[in-house]
């Protein structure tokens, strides 16, 4: 029997009911921070966790588009670059609103599902976004304890919208994904396992909260890459883990730093050539990420100090009336060697 419970017994009841004329939610647009601290405050799990986990990674694959799905977007069947366009406002709206990762992790997941199970208009953008209001309408249902109406789902988190849909029309277009899903909506997800899988490298619990913080940004960053559709949740939290863990030194100096595919023998079901072959990608895409954001900064100069004799200014400037005013050049001056870098913080830096 599944370990999972079905659907219907999750589903909210006023799942497709909306208040029309529910407030805007006006929140400030900060620095999100990754890390879900309600995640890693228990580091005990029960006896029975290892069997519980083994049949998560058992019935994994039937939450997943399916083997021919990524195939789809090499023979461009699908597009790409419109997907990645959707995740990127589903990523948005999920910081503006401060989301838990998850929903924004779900409503990608629901998006694919759909997409490798129907046959699906992409001309002129306006169906995919359609799709993606939807799916993260209903993962937001499903794990926030506060929902934005969907007009502010619209509206906010994204830069002039181009499309605004009527309330019917993201209605309609739910009703689609819920039956293209069959109704199951608690998907398995990387953030199933990753507690686990960060308390099996670090028993201690000492380390658990920046593990997952850590590894959780990296997860939400890899979503916008297709190539990671091929690999299971359970492999891509390994992975996103092991990476983590090699950024700090107590941990970097083990066999998993050198060795990925060790990190098998956690749980049974887990793959080890799948292991390796994702988490090479997540180092290869991280990688890259971190130099495109070194590239894009700014070096910051040392803040030097420049007298008015360093640059020929009469002695006579010295005087006691004239202080304030030297002191003032002297600032200004100064400022003249220091670079401001909060216009160019790159917030996508792993």
């Amino acid at each position: 029997m599944s370990s999972l419970k079905s659907c219907s017994d999750y589903i909210l009841p006023d799942l497709l009911c909306y208040d029309e004329d529910a407030e805007s939610l006006s929140l400030e647009l900060d620095d999100i921070d990754y890390g879900n601290e309600s995640l890693s405050t228990q580091y005990s799990f029960p006896c029975d966790i290892e069997e519980s986990i083994a049949r998560f990674i058992e019935e994994e694959g039937e939450y997943v588009p399916g083997f021919d799905y990524g195939s789809k977007f090499k023979s461009e069947t699908l597009d790409s670059f419109a997907r990645q366009e959707s995740i990127e406002w589903i990523l948005k709206v999920y910081t503006f609103f401060r989301f838990q990762p998850l929903t924004a992790y779900l409503a990608v997941n629901y998006m694919d599902r759909f997409l490798a199970s129907r046959s699906f208009p992409q001309s002129n953008g306006w169906p995919l976004k359609l799709l993606s209001v939807a799916c993260l309408s209903l993962a937001a249902k499903m794990e926030e304890p506060i929902v934005p109406s969907l007009l502010d789902l619209q509206v906010y988190g994204a830069t002039n919208p181009k499309f605004i849909f009527e309330h019917q029309t993201i209605r309609r277009m739910e009703l689609m994904v819920l039956s293209a899903l069959d109704w199951r909506l608690r998907s398995i997800t990387p953030f199933t396992f990753i507690d686990f899988f960060a308390y099996k490298l670090d028993s201690t619990g000492t380390l658990i909260n920046y593990l997952v913080s850590r590894a959780t940004k990296i997860i939400l960053h890899i979503i916008r890459e297709v190539s990671f559709i091929e690999y299971y949740a359970s492999t891509i939290a390994v992975a996103a883990i092991v990476r983590a863990a090699n950024e700090i030194p107590v941990l970097s100096s083990s066999t998993l730093a050198h060795n990925p595919g060790k990190a098998a023998e956690w749980c049974h079901g887990l793959n080890k050539e799948s292991i390796v072959s994702c988490y090479d990608l997540m180092e290869d895409v991280v990688t890259e990420i971190n130099q495109r954001s070194s590239r894009l900064t700014p070096k910051i100069l040392p803040q030097v100090r420049i007298t008015t004799q360093t640059i020929g200014f009469s002695d006579s400037s010295s005087s006691p009336s004239s202080s304030p005013s030297s002191s003032q050049k002297r600032r200004k001056l100064n400022n003249l060697f220091w670079v401001d870098n909060s216009d160019y913080e790159d917030k996508d830096k792993l």
